[in-house]
C-alpha cells in the first residue's frame, strides 16, 4: 500500500492551531501544508527519512525486538530515522551502531517504502549491509536475534519488512 492509499486522518500537521515560533493563529493551507500569517514561518507535512540494514551471517538475518511504541515487542530491521540534514547513509551506519553496537556498509540498496508510523508517515530507504562483531541490544531494541528463511518472525513491526524479508528469503532457497 502506497502512502496516497492510507487514510487521511494521519498526519503530522493534524491537531496544529498554532505556530510553534511566535504562537499565532496558523491559517491552513491545502495539502498538508500550513502557514502563519503573524511571523511568515511555513510548515509541510512531509514524510520523516529513515534507514535501515538487513544484515546476513551465514544464511540468516539479524533482526531486532522493539522497546517502545509504536509496535512494541514486534521484530524490526535495525535502523531509525535520519537527523535533520544526516546523509541516508550516515544516518544508516549510526543507527545501526545504536542499536546493535555494529559498525556497518552498506553493499545493495533493496529499496524504498512509505508507511505511516504513529502519527506521520516515513519515507524509508532499506540496504542490505555487511558488519562484523557480536550484536547487543541497545538504544530502543529490546533483543537481537538470527533468523534464517524459514524461521522469519510471522508479522514484523511494520508491513515493508514483511515483503523485504520474504523477497530476501526466496533468493537463499
Amino acid at each position: 500500500m502506497r502512502g496516497a492509499d492510507y487514510p487521511r486522518g494521519v498526519g503530522i500537521l493534524d491537531g496544529w492551531r498554532v505556530c510553534p515560533r511566535c504562537g499565532a493563529e496558523l491559517a491552513r493551507v491545502a495539502g498538508g501544508h500550513a502557514e502563519c500569517p503573524a511571523c511568515g514561518s511555513r510548515y509541510w507535512a512531509n514524510s520523516a527519512p529513515a534507514a535501515e540494514g538487513l544484515l546476513e551471517r551465514d544464511g540468516k538475518v539479524l533482526l531486532a525486538r522493539r522497546k517502545r511504541e509504536p509496535r512494541r515487542g514486534f521484530w524490526d530491521i535495525p535502523g531509525g530515522f535520519l537527523e535533520e540534514g544526516e546523509d541516508a547513509i550516515d544516518g544508516l551506519k549510526r543507527e545501526f551502531r545504536e542499536e546493535t553496537g555494529i559498525e556497518v556498509e552498506p553493499i545493495e540498496f533493496l529499496g524504498p517504502h512509505v508507511e505511516p508510523y504513529d502519527r506521520y508517515f516515513v519515507l524509508g530507504l532499506t540496504w542490505l549491509v555487511r558488519g562484523d562483531g557480536e550484536p547487543a541490544p541497545a538504544d530502543d531494541v529490546e533483543e537481537l536475534r538470527w533468523f534464517g528463511p524459514a524461521e522469519l518472525p510471522a508479522e514484523m513491526a511494520f508491513a515493508h519488512q514483511d515483503e523485504v524479508l520474504r523477497r530476501w528469503a526466496r533468493t537463499r532457497r
